[in-house]
């Protein structure tokens, strides 16, 4: 059995060691790859935008003092076709003000150097508070997210960075409620994937927590209102309405996609029947939530279904934003042994290992046969990620509704009298 196997890692400290080294050999053979791909080393001068070149755009409109063009996709297209030369990919600007100036530094560095800091960085992060929360069950954390983590390497995303602030909440939100409400405000930069862990702050009462957050986030958003101007936030609303018509009319490499909206989209479903199933997904995800939080399971077991189902929400959401998840399974992995038989364990670990995948074997067929600038949108690729997660969902509140019954009460025996 898969979970067997996996967890026979656990009980060898020598094979924890090995597991560990191989997993993160492999992930910076991964990085200097993608390095000298994004640095446009030889044959690589000609090739398309990803997205840390995204990022990189948008450090730099941060200094020319036209940030807000970045938020009307026809200005941005053309920025994107002068930056490569040619043909690029489809990519929208959904985030915050905020995440521009984040990224602003990296403008005064060459695309490949940029990116190799920022991988480097938040991968490191990343894996020192992974490590942090799932102490000897690190290695097998590891294996479990090890495609999320390649796929997020590869194109050069943040999930290593919203990974680590979720992390650093659950850390902190016993004891040092203020740092926990530092990194969930610091979640402004992706707030679609901080609502559960809001929610949980919000059910378990860490009245000190939100309120922290509360105030990063309006500090934050009065720097950049003096920055940028207060158009910039008619700009930010304005490419979320167009982003959500991008994703209605299917513009998006949806088979990357993780969210049920993906899932049915690309199953034949009606936009409008694929949302609603979005929402009743959503509406499950926080109700997990809800139920750890209150029914007495243990602090961590509840924190990690309240993170692993927080990629569960929008409708935006893609492969790259899995490490989260794996925090969640880290915190969630001593009672998930306990509660949940082998074969749920299988099917536990199965589901996450084929949603980090997915995508990049996806990526790799198309590539093959169709070339390395294959539009996904005219070959049909499934996005079967949401699907996988759908089925965790499924499995997850199947673990709450099991843990939270009450043991039923013995039969009283007579006293044996003589």
């Amino acid at each position: 059995m898969l979970a067997e196997t996996l967890e026979q890692v656990q009980f060898s400290p020598s094979k924890r060691t090995i597991y560990v080294r191989f997993v993160l050999a492999a992930l910076a053979v991964i990085v200097a790859f993608k390095t000298l791909w994004f640095a446009r080393w030889g044959g690589w001068a000609a090739r398309e935008l990803a997205d840390f070149d995204a990022f990189h755009i948008v450090a730099q409109r941060v200094w020319r003092g036209d940030l807000d063009q970045v938020y009307h996709f026809e200005a941005l297209l053309k920025i994107q076709l002068e930056a490569a030369g040619g043909a690029t990919g489809f990519m929208p600007w959904t985030y915050p003000p905020q995440y521009a100036l984040l990224l602003a530094p990296f403008a005064f560095l060459p695309v490949g150097v940029g990116y190799l800091l920022f991988t480097t960085a938040t991968l490191a992060l990343y894996l020192l508070t992974l490590r942090a929360i799932s102490g000897a069950n690190f290695a097998l954390a590891l294996v479990i997210m090890f495609p999320a983590l390649a796929i997020s390497i590869g194109c050069g995303q943040n999930g290593f960075l919203t990974g680590a602030l979720i992390a650093l909440v659950c850390l902190n939100v016993e004891r040092r409620q203020w740092l926990a409400g530092l990194a969930l405000g610091a979640m402004v930069i992706k707030p679609h994937l901080a609502i559960a862990v809001g929610i949980y702050l919000l059910a378990t009462r860490r009245w000190l927590a939100l309120a922290t957050a509360a105030a990063v986030v309006a500090a934050s958003s009065l720097i950049c209102t003096f920055l940028f101007g207060w158009q910039i936030w008619i700009g930010w609303l304005g490419a979320i309405r167009e982003s959500a018509s991008f994703l209605e009319q299917g513009f998006y490499p949806m088979f990357r996609m993780i969210s049920a909206y993906a899932a049915l989209y690309k199953a034949g479903f009606p936009a409008s029947a694929a949302f609603w199933g979005q929402v009743v997904v959503g509406g499950l995800a926080l109700l997990a939530v809800v139920v750890g939080a209150g029914r007495g399971l243990s602090s961590k077991f509840a924190l990690g279904i309240t993170v692993m189902v927080s990629v569960m929400i929008s409708p935006y959401a893609y492969d790259y934003d899995l490490p989260i998840l794996g925090i969640g399974l880290a915190l969630a992995l001593p009672d998930l042994v306990r509660m949940a038989s082998p074969r749920e364990r299988d099917a536990a670990y199965g589901l996450i290992l084929f949603a980090g995948a997915y995508g990049l074997m996806q990526s790799g067929r198309l590539a093959v046969q169709f070339g390395q600038k294959a539009d996904p949108n005219q070959h049909f690729a499934p996005a079967l990620g949401g699907f996988a997660l759908m089925a965790l969902l499924i499995l997850l509140l199947r673990l709450l509704w099991h843990g939270t019954q009450p043991v039923p009460a013995l039969p009283r025996v007579a006293p044996v009298t003589k």
